[in-house]
């Protein structure tokens, strides 16, 4: 079966900075992929050459067969993109933004209110049909924003961050609402700092960093994989402990105040018993672990 995605060695250059450089990944229908990675390592750039708004520097991308740089016309037509800021119009009402953003797909007006009452009733906006954007709240203003990606009923839904400054109620409706979406076939592609929403809705992901893959897989053998059964939180920098870590190759960053040590049960066990005189914390390593271990704790400008 045709990938809905399929790129290969993607470059894109701004001037002498290359912010992607040499990606290549395959997105399956119905699945949802995610792409994780810190401020500026080339999510949103390859995003935007997945749409048609920036062009390749070298590379190819493939959206459903078809070629983005020479169909990009009749890969638009199949997608739908919730960008990260708000674009939405503040001069028009709830359905209004939906009805006329219906009329750039040239919908027959007949179907365009029908989509629009299917997609306010989905999202639960009815009641705030004739409200103006600016009268939403954060969280009603960015399932508008999702219900109007969806007006031209696309097989590709591409998400940029979704649900950055929504409060948890709200982070998780839309969660259930994405969640429903793949259930009726649409594939999605996802980016997001939110590292229990990636576990949560990605089939698999990859984390980018400096314009490159770092890694690609399904969450829960990433973290299988990368930080083990156990994660160890030790306060204190111990000079004992740390010589013990590296003399027995065990994984672990060490921070200003504190000792993280992913392992087996077996090694948390008897750093248990033999290094937590004071404060330890033992829990179930997340993704958050996986991401911050490759990527580094350090501030991004």
């Amino acid at each position: 079966m045709t990938p809905i995605i399929e790129a290969t060695d993607l470059i894109k250059r701004y001037g002498e900075f290359t912010a992607v450089d040499g990606v290549s990944f395959e997105v399956r229908a119905g699945e949802c992929y995610g792409l994780l990675g810190p401020n500026g390592a080339g999510k949103t750039s390859i995003i935007r050459m997945m749409y048609g708004f920036s062009p390749l520097s070298s590379g190819q991308m493939f959206l459903f067969g078809q070629d983005i740089e020479r169909d990009w016309r009749e890969i638009r037509a199949r997608i739908g993109v919730c960008q990260q800021g708000n674009t939405l119009d503040p001069d028009l009402s709830v359905e209004d933004n939906l009805a006329v953003f219906a009329g750039y797909f040239c919908m027959p007006a007949p179907r365009a209110r029908a989509r629009t009452e299917e997609l306010l009733g989905f999202f639960a906006l009815e009641k705030k049909r004739k409200a103006k954007v600016l009268e939403l709240s954060g969280g009603l203003a960015r399932r508008l924003m999702v219900a109007r990606s969806l007006i031209n009923e696309p097989e590709l839904l591409i998400l940029d961050e979704p649900t950055t400054g929504l409060d948890p109620q709200s982070r998780h409706l839309l969660w259930e609402k994405l969640m429903a979406l793949r259930k009726e076939g649409v594939t999605l592609l996802l980016t997001t700092h939110y590292m229990e929403e990636a576990s949560y809705l990605c089939d698999r992901l990859m984390i980018l960093d400096y314009g490159k893959i770092l890694i690609e897989g399904s969450p829960q053998p990433l973290i299988k994989h990368y930080v083990g059964d156990s994660a160890v939180e030790i306060e204190g920098v111990d000079e004992t402990l740390r010589q013990y870590l590296v003399k027995n190759h065990i994984n672990h960053d060490v921070l200003d105040q504190r000792i993280i040590v992913y392992a087996d049960n077996s090694v948390a066990d008897h750093i248990r018993h033999h290094f937590c005189a004071e404060k330890c914390t033992f829990r179930a390593p997340t993704l958050e672990d996986v991401f911050l271990h490759l990527t580094g704790r350090e501030l991004r400008e």
